[in-house]
């Protein structure tokens, strides 16, 4: 038996690749010290599988992501970045002013860039994979070349073609869901991925893992079909190993039937993979990839249980590799710099580094090593120890009633009330939540935590920063406000510290996408509120003005997806637990005369099977948990925002979750989501349409904008729209955000006097 691990973390302990990729952007370092720097980075991984695994990946470090890598290696750049001039072409199509569009890897909080399909004349413009291979090759190591595989790439690119959903006379970059569309792309893009292949075997190489996640989401039988005769054509040059994860494989006869040397299942997401295997066996001719250490989650391992597994799968397959269960950089690094954690959780917890550890005890104790196997008895013990429960808590959950989930007042007559208590204009105009936060927000944060300043003085400096953005918004002339978000961190993690059962990490950061990092929270115990936690500074904001100010809260699905979240409970009733918490939040803000609340939910989407036939289940728990919290008094506009997620086929669970008005993101996309509501019966909620991308530093004209809005109001009555960004402005800068929203407002202004005109 093996061991393989692959997705580590390349962000580094002390966040090398952050502090890296900032600087370069800042010209505080050339391009060579930036390459130099990643170099570094490259070796400690390697040097980290080599010394606790026999097998580990090159091609899995990125300077920003894996499918705009990908893209490049097979020269799919929209012509509009013009000639390919290196890094620099490289970031503006992640970061610059047509950056590619941006949405969620599969179910997981990774965003990875979209790519764009203009032609079928895809041609090996850069060879990535071999480039990657040859380096740690030179340095010594013996990794296997990794790729994303042919079918998943196309999965998730999109392809510029008239939109069969629109009655318009407009081009929008559409997924590829048609046999002949997809038979034609897999014929343009094999003949570069067999070249790569070729270019590998002469460096030296025998074997090359596929990623095909993709053949996790529902696959009718004509792309097994395609997906069979690619393999069996790439399997000829090298032998090749398939790795799926996330979910269990849509059809695992025809999986197993794949012409490959190895074949990878994901073990721990769900169990329907082992019970495949259980019940069809696996072909004698093939090495089993057993994903059996959870790449997801941060629980140490029952290893006992483990082990017992690998001698079941053991008598099933001759051949056996254990591995994670998918990408391992949906983890921190490692565990050991924690040192505040409630007692007795640090012990319970396994980071990346950890995993790599459980893998090689797993296969110590297997061969019968007696250190490994009291480690394994070790484990067992600590992985069945339970607490942070609260009966209380859990009898609240127990007396819900389907009244909980429902608002008293229906939405046609809730509106008339909120526009009388609101009295706002066509297309008003507001901000996501966050403004920037400044170097001096950090230091003067991080003074507080470390003591250097008390408590007061920290709030008195965040008074003033609520002060400053409360006068910028109101000379912008913005018609809805918000407070900033200065005292917070991130959005789940603020709520996080203030919520018990709920443990927050000092240095567990995790790469959302680009250099962006969060620190995901960990759920460990029933979830509760034990006094107000966003009262003082909304309330002063609103003192400030007499122009509404918005409650910001996140979601109870989105802080379940974005934690590491208990596994000994549903995750039905942790959302529920959160929602209670926030529902309690909602009414202290209403008694304090907060308007407008708004309930984030970005993770919505994010948090769904792959498979759609597991969806009702999900969705109905999602759904209930933020009505729950949004159980507002009628007059009291229940707002909420999504980004980043391909929201078209779940639009109908969206409108159930009978929100008063939705923001979601239009600018990368180039209003493309609003073609969704083409089809959509009865669009009757109202709609903030994000017309500036947040995630560039260029400043959006007024007639870039101006189209997005355009686009929308071909579809949506104007009665219906806001306008606003599409998400928080913590990491801009004010000199960007200053002019981007003056042109916003200004568009929003001329678009008024337009349709009052007309």
């Amino acid at each position: 038996m093996k061991t393989l691990a692959y997705g580590f973390p390349k962000l580094g302990e002390k966040r090398e690749f952050k502090s890296l990729l900032e600087d370069f952007w800042k010209t505080k370092i050339s391009e060579h010290e930036l390459i130099d720097g990643m170099n570094t980075l490259k070796n400690s991984i390697a040097s980290l599988y080599t010394k606790h695994v026999e097998l580990f990946p090159s091609g899995d470090f990125s300077y920003y992501d894996f499918m705009l890598d990908t893209a490049i290696t097979l020269g799919a750049i929209p012509k509009r970045f013009g000639e390919y001039k290196g890094l620099e072409t490289y970031f503006q199509m992640a970061r610059g002013p047509q950056a590619l569009e941006m949405t969620k890897y599969f179910n997981t909080n990774y965003h990875y860039l979209v790519p764009e399909l203009e032609s079928k004349d895809f041609r090996l413009f850069k060879n990535l994979p071999l480039e990657e291979y040859s380096y740690l090759k030179q340095k010594g190591y013996n990794p296997l070349p990794k790729l994303i595989a042919p079918y998943t790439f196309l999965k998730l690119s999109k392809v510029l073609k008239k939109s069969e959903l629109s009655q318009l006379p407009l081009y929008e970059l559409l997924k590829i869901e048609h046999q002949a569309d997809m038979e034609e792309y897999l014929n343009a893009v094999f003949p570069i991925y067999e070249e790569v292949l070729k270019s590998l075997k002469s460096a030296g190489a025998t074997a090359v893992l596929m990623e095909d996640p993709a053949l996790c989401l529902d696959t009718e039988d004509w792309e097994w079909e395609l997906v069979h005769e690619t393999y069996g054509c790439l399997s000829k040059h090298l032998d090749v190993y398939v790795l799926t994860y996330y979910d269990s494989v849509s059809d695992y006869k025809k999986f197993v039937e794949l012409p490959v040397r190895a074949l990878g299942l994901d073990l721990v997401s769900n169990g329907e993979n082992l019970e495949n295997l259980r019940k069809f066996g696996f072909p004698e001719d093939k090495t089993f990839i057993a994903g059996i250490i959870n790449g997801r989650n941060v629980w140490r391992a029952n290893l006992k249980e483990k082990l017992r597994l690998l001698e079941e799968l053991s008598k099933i397959t001759s051949e056996l590799i254990i591995s994670n269960s998918c990408p391992l950089f949906h983890l921190p690094v490692t565990v050991e710099p924690e040192d505040s954690l409630p007692e007795g959780l640090k012990e319970r917890l396994s980071f990346a580094k950890e995993k790599l550890q459980e893998l090689q005890t797993l296969k110590l104790a297997f061969e019968g090593d007696e250190r490994a196997i009291e480690e394994l008895e070790h484990s067992s013990r600590l992985t069945q120890q339970a607490f942070g429960v609260k009966e209380d808590i859990r009898k609240r959950i127990a007396s819900l009633t389907p009244q909980d989930f429902q608002r008293d007042v229906p939405y046609s007559e809730r509106i008339k009330l909120q526009q009388e208590a609101l009295n706002l204009p066509l297309l008003p105009t507001t901000t996501i939540g966050s403004f920037p936060q400044t170097e001096e927000v950090r230091k003067t944060r991080s003074a507080y935590t470390s003591g250097k300043i008390s408590e007061e003085e920290y709030k008195e400096f965040i008074r003033k920063q609520i002060e400053h953005v409360i006068r910028v918004q109101e000379d912008i002339g913005l018609d809805v406000l918000v407070h900033g978000e200065f005292e917070r961190t991130d959005m789940v993690e603020f709520f996080a510290q203030r919520l018990e059962g709920i443990a927050t990490t000092k240095h567990g950061w995790v790469l959302s996408y680009g250099s962006r990092v969060y620190r995901p929270p960990i759920i460990y115990g029933d979830v509760h509120r034990p006094k107000p936690m966003t009262l003082e500074e909304i309330t002063y904001a609103q003192s400030l003005t007499d122009r509404p100010v918005k409650g910001m809260l996140t979601g109870p699905v989105t802080i379940l997806n974005w934690s590491y979240y208990r596994e000994d409970i549903s995750k039905e009733e942790i959302a529920y637990q959160i929602a209670l918490a926030l529902l309690e939040e909602v009414k202290d803000l209403e008694r304090a005369g907060i308007k407008i609340v708004q309930i984030d939910e970005p993770a919505f989407r994010e948090g769904a099977p792959l498979k759609k036939k597991d969806w009702p289940h999900y969705f109905d728990w999602a759904v209930k948990a933020f009505r729950l919290c949004s159980k507002a008094e009628p007059q009291t506009q229940i707002h909420t925002h999504m980004c980043y997620s391909e929201f078209n086929e779940v639009l109908e669970y969206i409108y159930q979750m009978d929100f008063d008005v939705i923001s979601i993101e239009a600018s990368r996309s180039k209003g493309e989501i609003i073609s969704a509501f083409e089809t959509f019966k009865n669009w009757d909620r109202q709609i903030g349409i994000g017309i500036y991308d947040i995630h560039s530093p260029a400043i959006p004209t007024k007639e870039q904008m101006r189209a997005i809005l355009e686009r929308c109001m071909k579809v949506l009555p104007v009665e219906l729209l806001w306008v606003n960004p599409d998400c928080g402005l913590k990491t801009r800068r004010w000199e960007e955000v200053v002019p981007a929203l003056k042109n916003m407002v200004e568009t929003a202004r001329e678009m008024r006097a337009q349709v009052e005109v007309g």
